[in-house]
């Protein structure tokens, strides 16, 4: 069995991306959900749909330097993102809403918010390099 490693570059690259999608992409979650007061739904996926696009090529081409072009390529990172994204803020808003039951409404999805983008991140960084960007 092929040993790998977890911890490479990549992972320092995919954090300077992810830095550079969280600023661009939390200022639209927030601002879709606190001044257009949009839902959660919709302010979260605002986030990612604008983010992914710029992860695409950031990741595809800087961190990974992955130079194949192919839409099944497109599509897995699409289902990726979409899977990361329903599994990371699926589990993020009732446990929230269950560990934090006395706060208001307002708080407790600001609160999910932030914790689905961390599990996005985690999820989205183990699918784009061991399935989609994957040498």
């Amino acid at each position: 069995m092929k040993n790998i490693k977890l911890i490479d570059r990549t992972v320092f690259k995919f954090i300077l991306v992810g830095i550079i999608n969280t600023v661009a992409g939390m200022a639209i979650m927030f601002g879709c959900y606190n001044l257009l007061h949009w839902s959660y739904w919709w302010s979260s996926a605002a986030n990612y749909v604008i983010g992914s696009i710029l992860s695409f090529f950031l990741n595809k081409y800087f961190t990974f330097q992955n130079t194949e072009r192919s839409w099944k390529q497109i599509f897995t990172f699409t289902l990726n993102i979409l899977i990361c994204y329903f599994l990371a803020y699926g589990l993020a808003k009732p446990i929230t809403s269950q560990i934090f039951s006395n706060f208001n409404s307002s708080l407790r999805d600001n609160i999910a918010m932030l914790i689905g983008a961390i599990l996005f991140t985690a999820l989205n960084y183990v699918g784009q390099r061991f399935w989609i960007f994957k040498k």
